[in-house]
């Protein structure tokens, strides 16, 4: 064991370029920020999963009837992005592309034949319907081709207009977790022509693969593992980088489950979050992952905020700064909490934000480079519903940020209401929700 997780030190080491600043000794202070609320479609849930450099924040968000549309936020403007015929569609990842292009899933009007829940289940309803990956461009909504399955997801597009995720082949898995999943699905990589497509492999004898993220150079990262049931845990035993289609094993933090990147900025280095060990007991997997980063050193463990349990870093851009969630014990009435980590320090982004924020900020996108970060929080003061936020930097004061990060004051975390604990449940966005235990294969 010890020498193939130094086999895969050497492997990114010489695929990634070299980022020496990462965990520098005397950070700068960190950024102080101006938290927005953008509103929802006329209901009371929505969430922001990506920016980019023209400040368009894309995510989700429910509309009176209660259905949950993927939305497009420029300044000033929530633009519903519609369906593909069914109730629900989201956009998931954080998209970063800045030519209007945007993906994501959405649920169909078709039933699913073989009754799957598919991955879509962990972040939309379908209704037992199935679900597309989508591109939205100038107002269009329109499927990406599948490799000859019922159903796909899209997470991301870059500048070049290429796009990853993931899709169903036709053939049926015998290490998928019936009846939740039946078919295989691996990871797509479409365009940039509208109706190209190219799978990327798992790795070695693994059977299902699916692509989380790519940047601007094309680099793509992802996950491989056996199929369970199709929304990470044994489906992340490992964590890929893909280079001109090829998967290259990236090292964990020793877990057998949940090793998933999500996001890869233009210099190489990747954010995500990784299992430690201890986490397969007997035969139940239980999700103890922790933020991480890879990068031309290795793997760091970023850990999580004081007093949580697990943690994952969702976004990074081209400086290296990470933002992500922290989560608390499962048994907590507390919330989940954003953060902010630059320069091998980690600040619980609500002790960054304006004293008067209208949001408590419980979990993150997206950042882009001029550091704007988005995510989702509960309007305040009562914390009973949920909006997306946009948080700008602030315009530098005399106040210093690092100071009243380091005397935030824990009692002013709220508690949320068990219909609100539910209602992150329903929504749980594949890792976002408390972790559970899942049965190993």
């Amino acid at each position: 064991m010890k020498f193939y997780l130094r086999t895969a030190c050497i492997l990114i080491i010489g695929t990634l370029p070299a980022v020496r600043a990462v965990q520098a000794q005397d950070p700068p202070p960190a950024p102080r920020y101006i938290v927005y609320d953008t509103t929802t479609l006329g209901g009371t849930f929505a969430f922001g999963s990506g920016v980019n450099n023209l400040g368009w924040v894309t995510g989700a968000s429910t509309n009176a009837t209660g259905a949950l549309h993927a939305t497009l936020a420029a300044p000033g403007t929530l633009i519903d992005l519609g369906t593909l015929g069914g109730t629900n569609s989201a956009v998931e990842w954080p998209v970063k592309n800045n030519h209007g292009l945007v993906v994501g899933i959405s649920e169909t009007a078709t039933p699913e034949p073989n009754g799957e829940a598919f991955s879509c289940s962990g972040f939309i309803p379908t209704n037992g319907h199935t679900c597309l990956p989508f591109l939205w461009q100038n107002g269009d909504l329109s499927p990406l081709p599948l490799l000859g399955g019922n159903n796909g997801f899209a997470t991301e597009i870059n500048n070049s207009g290429i796009a990853v995720g993931w899709a169903e082949t036709s053939v049926a898995d015998p290490s998928c977790v019936h009846p939740e999943q039946v078919l295989q699905f691996l990871a797509v990589q479409w365009g940039p022509g509208r109706d190209e497509k190219r799978v990327l492999p798992p790795l070695g004898d693994d059977s299902v693969s699916a692509a989380t993220a790519v940047n601007d150079a094309g680099e793509v990262v992802g996950i491989s593992g056996s199929c369970d049931v199709a929304i990470g845990a044994l489906s992340a035993k490992h964590a890929l980088l893909w280079r001109h289609g090829q998967p290259v094993k990236l090292p964990t933090l020793g877990g057998k489950g949940w090793n998933t990147p999500m996001a890869i900025n233009n210099r190489g280095v990747i954010a995500g979050f990784s299992d430690t060990p201890g986490d397969l007991v007997g035969k139940v997997l239980t999700a103890n992952f922790q933020a991480t980063l890879w990068t031309a050193d290795g793997i760091v463990n970023l850990h999580t905020l004081p007093g949580d349990a697990t943690a994952e870093a969702t976004g990074i851009n081209d400086r290296n700064q990470v933002i992500g969630t922290s989560f608390p014990p499962p048994t907590s009435t507390n919330p989940s909490r954003a953060f902010f980590w630059q320069d091998g320090k980690m600040y619980d982004l609500n002790s960054l934000v304006q004293p008067s924020a209208p949001l408590y900020l419980i979990s993150t996108g997206d950042i882009n480079e001029r550091g704007v970060i988005t995510g989702q929080g509960c309007v305040l003061p009562d914390c009973t519903v949920l909006h997306t936020f946009v948080a700008i930097v602030a315009p530098p004061e005399t106040t210093d940020a690092e100071a009243r990060a380091e005397s935030a004051d824990s009692a002013s975390r709220p508690t949320l209401s068990a219909e609100l604990r539910e209602q992150l449940r329903a929504h749980a966005r594949f890792w976002r929700a408390t972790p559970e235990t899942v049965p190993a294969q």
